[in-house]
């Protein structure tokens, strides 16, 4: 093959590969950002192996695509804000935002990021990806239920999700005070997205 052949075949990947790099851009779906008022994250964790003690964090924010037409390729990010945690009682609160537990100052954020989705019918998703809590990275795979699509009366189109899954602190390099409040915590995510 002389150079001239092999320069034009050059080309011509380069600009297959661009072209390929702008369709996987394209059918990745609609993009949706978070709506910070109308998204949560909670939790509900054991105290003394007695009652639960439920919490919630006040900053969220993060990004989701989904396309309608091919719901699998439904992704999503979200960030909380550690120092956000609220749990009704201030010096809760604080021990909580502490090197006790998050370490806020130095783990400012918790984020999961989706690395595949499975559809699993109509209205759910099995939602895999990465959790970043603590400065430890694990993987996740949480069940999505899409709770509602449609127009506001604003003009925008929104759409939500919601899951409700498990973790142990002490996965995360949380292990303090296991003697008072559990391993395990429930948390719920409901994210309602606007698109853009």
């Amino acid at each position: 093959m002389n150079k001239r052949i092999s320069n034009y075949a050059m080309q011509l990947f380069v600009v297959f590969i661009s072209l390929s790099g702008f369709a996987l851009t394209t059918s990745a779906g609609d993009k949706y950002a978070l709506d910070p008022v109308h998204t949560s994250v909670s939790f509900r964790i054991k105290h003394l192996g007695v009652t639960n003690v439920h919490g919630r964090f006040n900053d969220v924010s993060g990004m989701l695509s989904f396309d309608e037409a091919s719901p699998e390729n439904f992704s999503i990010v979200i960030q909380v804000k550690t120092a956000s945690v609220y749990t009704a009682n201030t010096t809760r609160d604080n021990d909580l935002r502490s090197p006790n537990f998050f370490d806020a100052e130095k783990y400012p954020l918790i984020e999961f990021k989706s690395t595949s989705v499975t559809i699993v019918d109509a209205e759910t998703y099995d939602v895999r990806g990465d959790l970043n809590l603590h400065g430890v990275i694990r993987p996740l795979k949480v069940a999505a239920m899409m709770t509602g699509a449609g127009q506001d009366p604003w003009g925008n189109y929104r759409i939500g999700f919601e899951t409700v899954f498990k973790i142990k602190r002490s996965d995360f390099g949380m292990a303090n005070a296991l003697n008072i409040a559990s391993d395990e915590v429930r948390l719920i995510v409901s994210v309602e997205g606007i698109r853009k």
